[in-house]
């Protein structure tokens, strides 16, 4: 048959995991999946993801891919691998791809998606960050719209992960409100490690309308590249992978 380029897609609750990426001695979504793979196919394979989701964050649509010489219909992976993995990671979907499909750079843009509870909960504590305070969401969706567009995200990430070239388009970036819980949806071409909860966190601080973060502040902080500037970063448990589009 030879080597197939095979699709996944998949659910996870990052809460045990310490991210996607392949670590030594350390639990990821990667690595297990890998594993799966290896075991089912006695293959050893690279798996590659569509994002590098950082320890605690979740995924409602992760996109990976690998090339494999498996004599498997490609929909039957979904169901196979499913065997081998954890409950907290499902394969939604299998299929075969055309050899120059990459998940991560085939990629055109990633949406995410954070989640702030109003009040506390036994149920969903590690799924949503439970912020008490009351936000002013309009200014909070004010702010959003000083982020779209391409730009400089330097400010929202860390010094040591700064890459060469750290303009982003963000396609769309928005605050909701439902019932029991306040949702920032995100969509960008790409994003800097702990962009969006650098976000969240610089923006939760403008909802509760601190004096100091004034918008005009909010506009000087975002373009100054300098990330010390964010005095607080979200929590990982709240941000989800949301969709991958291609």
């Amino acid at each position: 048959m030879g080597e197939r380029n095979i699709r996944i897609n998949i659910q996870y609750d990052g809460t045990e995991f310490a991210g996607w990426q392949r670590q030594p001695d350390l639990l990821t979504i990667q690595g297990e999946i890998e594993r799966a793979i290896t075991d089912l196919t006695s293959r050893k394979i690279t798996l590659y993801g569509a994002g590098r989701t950082d320890a605690g964050v979740h995924a409602l649509e992760q996109v990976a891919n690998f090339r494999v010489d498996f004599n498997l219909p490609s929909e039957k992976f979904r169901e196979a691998l499913n065997y081998y993995l954890p409950r907290t990671i499902l394969i939604t979907r299998s299929a075969e791809v055309p050899d120059n499909f990459d998940a991560r750079r085939s990629a055109i843009w990633r949406h995410y998606r954070y989640i702030v509870g109003k009040d506390k909960s036994a149920l969903y504590f590690n799924r949503r960050w439970e912020f008490g305070n009351p936000l002013n969401i309009g200014r909070m969706n004010r702010m959003a719209a000083l982020i779209q567009g391409q730009m400089d995200c330097s400010t929202f990430c860390t010094v040591a992960s700064l890459k060469e070239n750290n303009d982003c388009e963000i396609i769309s970036a928005g605050w909701r409100e439902d019932e029991d819980v306040i949702c920032f949806e995100i969509k960008a071409n790409r994003f800097l490690h702990s962009m969006v909860r650098s976000i969240v966190g610089l923006m939760i601080e403008g909802g509760r309308e601190k004096d100091y973060l004034t918008l005009e502040n909010f506009k000087d902080i975002i373009k100054s590249g300098d990330h010390t500037r964010i005095k607080l970063v979200a929590p990982a448990r709240g941000l989800y992978l949301v969709s991958v589009g291609y």
